[in-house]
């Protein structure tokens, strides 16, 4: 069952000329595919998210870390 926004989305893609329903098409795939890659990489190592939050939170505890400047990214 489609949700009525993607049937909206659907509908106008199908208005558009082929090669860019094709590159639309392609984009969606890919991100599909690397959600799927992303759940896969979470099944495999539950645990590790929450280590790597801890070892974070340990680090800014520690005062090991630093605020984040957007202008000097």
């Amino acid at each position: 069952m489609m949700t009525e926004r993607l049937e909206q989305a659907i509908a106008r893609l199908k208005n558009l000329p082929t090669e860019k329903q094709d590159a639309i098409a392609t984009l969606i795939l890919e991100e599909l595919e690397e959600e799927q890659r992303w759940d896969e990489a979470f099944e495999r190592s539950p645990g590790l998210l929450v280590k790597r939050a801890a070892e974070a939170m340990a680090e800014y505890e520690a005062g090991k870390t630093q605020a984040l400047d957007p202008e000097n990214l």
